[in-house]
């Protein structure tokens, strides 16, 4: 069986787990000539104070700038991966990060999914949940998850 890694996405939300994840998709990239493409969700916040609707929502003007700063940091970390010699693209979008990171790959017809992993259990993972699960879960492709062993996650076998 050959594993044909054309296109490879790595989402990024800025942590240092994500950090380390586009440097485990640049590798892979790399190593199998792939295109790669870095991605970030901006979700849209939700003030919890009832409005005439329900919930208010953040202005759309708020969620263009925060999504422009967003465009300019991605740019500063495609910079900092020293990447002449491959062509790195990246993509801001807003949405739910999940969904949004499934739709990206399925309409971009991504191999692989390359992403870091916060590695939260008990009660943090049940209130906020695994972005990185749910992708695994929902991916069209297969999915990387990368977990920074130095914040003191994982047990040795």
């Amino acid at each position: 069986m050959e594993i044909n890694l054309k296109k490879i996405l790595c989402p990024v939300d800025f942590s240092a787990t994500s950090a380390l994840a586009a440097q485990y998709a640049l590798a892979m990239a790399r190593q199998n000539g792939s295109q790669l493409t870095l991605l970030h969700v901006v979700a849209p916040p939700l003030a919890a104070l009832p409005g005439e609707t329900g919930m208010l929502t953040m202005p759309q003007a708020d969620i263009n700038e925060i999504a422009a700063a967003c465009q300019e940091r991605l740019e500063q970390t495609v910079d900092a991966l020293s990447v002449s010699d491959l062509t790195v693209q990246y993509k801001v979008v807003s949405g739910v990060p999940f969904i949004e990171i499934v739709r990206f790959a399925r309409e971009h017809d991504f191999d692989m999914i390359v992403m870091g992993s916060h590695g939260r259990s008990g009660l943090g993972h049940l209130l906020i949940g695994s972005v990185a699960e749910r992708v695994v879960r929902k991916a069209p492709c297969p999915v990387l998850t990368v977990k920074d062993r130095s914040a003191g996650g994982g047990a040795a076998l």
